[in-house]
């Protein structure tokens, strides 16, 4: 029995804020879906003022369903794949909405679209129906349309069922090797990772290009952000983290990296993140 989709709030900025604005849930797709995907991720909302939620990506690529009304204004049904984002994610909700994601494991999602490397859709965003023609606007209504979280489900159980997945070991492979890169913090230089598959440097730079879709220094990189992250924000503004221990756990090699690292991805430093009452708050672009 699956142990049911993560309840961490990892790569969310500033994640108890966001909880009080939105409705945010998780739920397992069908079982011979999982050895390819994370979890399916909705979110609806009901606002009288704009609010901007910032994501710090996963190394994954996603398909996001979205709906939108502001006032007596509805917008068009919206459906796009969207590739691993390189920089912080920024999104400014507004009205009613309604989205409803699709997150594939690091290496899941080249078996429903092998056709390319999935580093060609790395920082991308493009529709629906460039990547799977036949995915028209009857596709998008019947994952948007029900108001039951089990009708979304099984309408996305049904749309990626007929669409693959096709078996590919190599896509198996690099999504344990990430899962190594995620959970176990021994895990600190690109090297470490080749051996524990015996692949040379070059050839698990190919596997990751073709699988991932970013490289393996990034991927190990981008989950100390995320632990640096959520470290920060349980700490809260009454007892910051030992910023200089926290970053030899991570494997810097001084606290200024982290810091550096931190600062760049998130866009405060992560002392000034975690004297804020709920988190740090990021300026908008």
């Amino acid at each position: 029995m699956s142990p049911g989709p993560r309840r961490d709030t990892r790569g969310i900025v500033d994640a108890a804020e966001l909880l009080t604005r939105v409705r945010f849930r998780r739920h397992d797709p069908a079982p011979e879906l999982r050895p390819y995907l994370e979890h399916y991720w909705f979110i609806d909302w009901q606002l009288t003022e704009p609010y901007a939620t910032h994501v710090v990506p996963h190394p994954s690529v996603n398909i996001v369903f979205q709906r939108y009304r502001d006032g007596d204004t509805a917008g068009e049904d919206v459906a796009e794949v969207s590739g691993i984002g390189l920089e912080l994610f920024t999104k400014k909700l507004t009205g009613v909405g309604r989205v409803c994601g699709v997150q594939f494991l690091p290496g899941g999602f080249r078996p429903f679209a092998p056709g390319r490397p999935v580093s060609h859709w790395t920082g991308l965003r493009v529709p629906l129906d460039e990547v799977f023609a036949d995915a028209g606007p009857a596709s998008v209504a019947a994952v948007l349309d029900p108001e039951g979280d089990h009708a979304r489900v099984a309408a996305l159980d049904a749309f990626l069922l007929a669409h693959g997945p096709a078996p590919d070991p190599q896509a198996a492979l690099a999504t344990e090797l990430v899962r190594q890169a995620r959970t176990d913090r021994s895990i600190r230089r690109v090297s470490q990772l080749g051996r524990a598959a015996g692949l040379s440097s070059r050839s698990l730079q190919r596997l990751f290009a073709n699988h991932v879709g970013v490289g393996p220094k990034w991927v190990i990189l981008r989950y100390r952000i995320h632990e640096a992250l959520e470290r920060a924000e349980a700490a809260g503004p009454e007892g910051s983290p030992d910023w200089a221990a926290l970053a030899a756990e991570l494997g810097y090699s001084d606290q200024a990296h982290l810091v550096r690292d931190f600062t760049a991805t998130v866009g405060v430093p992560p002392t000034a993140y975690a004297r804020q009452p709920s988190g740090g708050q990021v300026s908008d672009p």
